[in-house]
């Protein structure tokens, strides 16, 4: 923990990758003489790393955004998958000695999917445009269904001696679709349950729960545990807008993004001091050999992306004008930066650690230690090159969102949460009729001035102040406090318009994100101010009366990341 810190602060300034950092120094160490060999049991990966990690990339994915790029995530997490354990199972059985057709579909299916954490991690901050990374997300969290299942068979071949194809496809569509509905249904399950949860802590703590139970009871049902757990996160996310308040979704937020960091560090780390033991088991007798074999996978591995992704994009779009849809045209460069995200990861190494050490008859299970080596080389070799090369590729053919891009769409968002907050004004000053209430009034004008500023009628960065009426300041700590329930009344009607607005998915999942999140801090911040407001009599007036003169200046809603603890 203390290594994946430390490195973790020094690979922005080395400009790497963390994911590729950690490996490498991780391989470094392994090889240390006297240092005690590290050995990862594979029920460690798929029990206590996997659920989490594919909880929290799932839970992070926008389920409109995945919906709408469902086709190309399909053809890449299923069609890709079976296509490219098919093609390394052909170049396995005739190009490396001592692999049957059932080894080379092991192999295949071990090293065939891109890695959730890995694509995630790497290509996060580069500002690729969203269809891009929904796709990438979408497809790492199905494809380790695809590959287990296909695995799993691949093994069983091997074991028995015994395939059927005909079984395994009919098995395969029972799996995936027992797998994910068993995630809806619980997820449909929890959003029902948290509606009743007010304990921020308790909800917290039970979403570190949920993705361990879940994936345990789907593999106790022989459904894959995987789909169990995306379309549970999937499920949870889309409603997490609605059944979440503010201190809930905060502390949420904050517990997983430290859970998150630490097993996504550490599952790197541990490929990397994986070295010593692959090369161990491997002997020096048979290493360039072996070594020549993992290189050719991983080039084979990688060209059946790129030859996959440009020719079935294109014959997709024509399938879809044929049939009178709106096909947007993705342009070449796009589909270049898809085809060479491919990582491979945490998935591939712990299958490959899986595979039993003895056959039925009691005979070692064939090639086990070269099949280990490959998936050790094909890892290192996508993290490394294809990990260390992407962001100069994402930068050099110009596959970005420019920040303007992302911050005019949250400008657009508060602009239209602001109208709709004046017309809610303007009703509660209509039906409230005379004598008028000066919060109200007080409030439109601020509200309107943000308007103007977001509509871009002044500078960015130029401070608006407002003046207190005068009748506001006659009776200064009862017209604050009415001033900051009203204000607390406006901030719930913008969050649900924002619930409205994410439902019919008119902006982008980022967008919604960023802007709830300013709202949430923005809430607790007047919940904080009218708890001050609320002491004794004696210290009210002294202490609640200064601000007064001084919140108008403060209260426009946030326009920045960090600017959103106002009013003081």
């Amino acid at each position: 923990m203390a290594l994946l810190v430390g490195l973790s602060a020094i690979a922005p300034r080395l400009k790497l990758p963390y994911p590729v950092l950690l490996v490498l120094v991780g391989g470094g160490l392994a090889l240390i003489p006297g240092l005690p060999a590290v050995a990862v049991d594979s029920d460690l990966i798929f029990f206590i790393f996997l659920p989490p990690l594919l909880y929290e990339a799932s839970y992070n994915t926008s389920w409109h955004e995945f919906v709408a790029n469902r086709r190309p995530i399909s053809l890449l997490a299923i069609g890709l998958v079976f296509m490219t354990t098919t093609v390394v199972a052909a170049l396995a059985h005739f190009f490396i000695p001592g692999f049957s057709w059932a080894l080379g579909f092991v192999l295949g299916a071990i090293i065939s999917p891109p890695d959730a954490v890995a694509a995630t991690s790497i290509t996060k901050g580069l500002g690729l445009p969203r269809r891009i990374t929904s796709i990438l997300e979408g497809e790492s969290l199905i494809n380790d269904a695809s590959a287990l299942i296909a695995y799993r068979y691949a093994v069983a071949a091997v074991v028995s001696g015994v395939f059927g194809l005909w079984d395994a496809s009919w098995h395969f569509l029972l799996v995936a679709l027992g797998g994910a509905a068993i995630g809806l249904a619980v997820g449909w399950a929890m959003v029902r349950i948290q509606n009743f949860l007010t304990d921020a802590t308790l909800i917290t703590a039970l979403t570190v729960l949920l993705p361990f139970g879940v994936y345990l009871a789907a593999e106790h049902l022989e459904v894959s545990g995987v789909l169990a757990v995306v379309f549970m996160g999937l499920m949870m996310s889309r409603r997490s807008h609605d059944i979440y308040d503010n201190q809930t979704r905060l502390l949420k937020h904050s517990v997983w993004n430290v859970i998150g960091f630490l097993l996504n560090g550490l599952v790197f780390i541990l490929i990397g001091l994986q070295l010593r033991g692959v090369l161990a088991g491997l002997g020096a007798g048979r290493f360039w050999a072996t070594l020549g074999y993992g290189l050719l996978v991983s080039a084979v591995a990688i060209a059946i992306r790129m030859g996959w992704v440009f020719p079935v994009s294109y014959l997709g779009e024509l399938l879809g004008r044929w049939l009178g849809r709106d096909e947007v045209h993705t342009p070449r460069r796009n589909l270049f930066i898809t085809s060479w995200a491919g990582m491979r990861g945490v998935v591939s190494l712990a299958t490959a650690l899986a595979l039993p050490l003895t056959l039925r008859n009691g005979q070692p299970f064939p090639q086990r230690d070269v099949i280990l080596f490959i998936t050790f080389t094909v890892i290192l070799i996508t993290l490394v090159v294809q990990g260390l090369s992407l962001p100069w590729l994402v930068r050099r053919l110009g596959v970005q969102e420019s920040p303007a891009q992302r911050a005019a769409e949250e400008q657009q968002l508060r602009l239209a949460l602001t109208k709709g907050s004046l017309h809610y004004l303007d009703q509660r000053i209509e039906s409230e009729g005379a004598p008028p209430n000066p919060s109200l009034h007080t409030l439109r004008e601020v509200m309107r001035r943000q308007a103007h500023r977001l509509h871009g009628a002044y500078a960015a960065n130029e401070a608006t102040a407002l003046q207190v009426p005068p009748e506001a300041e006659t009776e200064a700590a009862i017209s604050f406090e009415n001033l900051l329930r009203t204000r607390l009344d406006v901030t719930e009607h913008q969050r649900r318009q924002l619930v409205e607005l994410h439902r019919r998915a008119k902006f982008s999942e980022d967008a919604i994100r960023q802007v709830e999140l300013e709202l949430d801090r923005f809430e607790i911040a007047l919940d904080t101010q009218l708890a001050t407001v609320r002491q004794p009599e004696e210290t009210k007036l002294s202490t609640v009366a200064p601000e007064a003169g001084k919140v108008a200046s403060r209260f426009p809603a946030p326009e920045g990341r960090d600017s959103a603890e106002v009013p003081e």
